[in-house]
């Protein structure tokens, strides 16, 4: 017969961590012997050590308990095999958007947008333009998931029209410009054409009922005063409020 502490020396664990399984549950106390002292069997030491075995794999001690005072051992440390597989998988995941926020590859727009989004420049936007595209595109595609994509797909079909997209250009250049600069007025007029020649009288309508278009508008339009101009232009000759 043992003592607590010759039994936490043969295990290999601390006389503490053995009380701390007494107070969980997991080892019965054995009865004390005429001194006022608890002495442990062979019996204890085998069910310490399963204990300790599992404890060490991981296994949290509510578990452990679970696992002494019922049946299907082998199908209980299954699961929590599975379970350990699935965070370790999480945890890689997670480790790599880490590494991507590091490199500055991280991004929570689909992979399409991203690559719409790094041609811009290409095309000749401005560094603003495609930066603020970038937060737009955040935006609705945060709020609005349902109408994103048909929005994003018209928007970037424009930009393959040769004509479209020098009005879109051209939106970015006047970015500086002062308000009642005449290209602001110039580049309504194409837009208005342009519009109605695309959309007919039914203007697209990705968001109806939603505040986040005026939202995205708004961004844009408090950026630059001149862009706020064009919106309050063309605003008033396709009729849209």
């Amino acid at each position: 017969m043992l003592t607590i502490g010759q039994l936490a020396g043969y295990v290999g664990v601390t006389a503490k961590t053995i009380r701390v399984y007494h107070a969980k549950g997991l080892l019965p106390e054995p009865p004390r012997d005429a001194s006022g002292y608890r002495r442990y069997s062979a019996a204890d030491a085998v069910e310490l050590i399963k204990i300790r075995t599992l404890a060490e794999a991981g296994v949290p001690l509510a578990r452990i308990r679970e696992l002494r005072s019922g049946g299907g051992l082998r199908s209980a440390l299954q699961q929590i095999d599975d379970d350990l597989s699935a965070r370790i998988d999480s945890l890689r995941a997670t480790r790599e958007r880490l590494r991507q926020l590091a490199d500055g590859r991280l991004s929570a727009l689909p992979a399409d947008v991203v690559d719409h989004l790094s041609g811009l420049a290409a095309l000749g936007f401005s560094e603003r333009w495609v930066a603020l595209q970038n937060d737009l595109w955040l935006l609705v595609f945060a709020t609005e998931p349902s109408t994103a994509r048909a929005s994003f797909q018209d928007q970037a079909a424009i930009l393959t029209d040769p004509a479209l997209l020098s009005v879109v250009l051209e939106y970015d250049r006047l970015h500086d410009v002062p308000p009642d600069d005449r290209r602001v007025d110039a580049l309504a007029e194409r837009i208005v054409s342009a519009t109605r020649d695309r959309y007919g009288t039914d203007l697209p309508e990705y968001d109806r009922g939603s505040a986040i278009p005026a939202l995205v508008q708004g961004a844009v339009n408090a950026s630059s005063p001149a862009w706020r101009r064009l919106d309050t232009l063309l605003r008033k000759r396709l009729g849209v409020s």
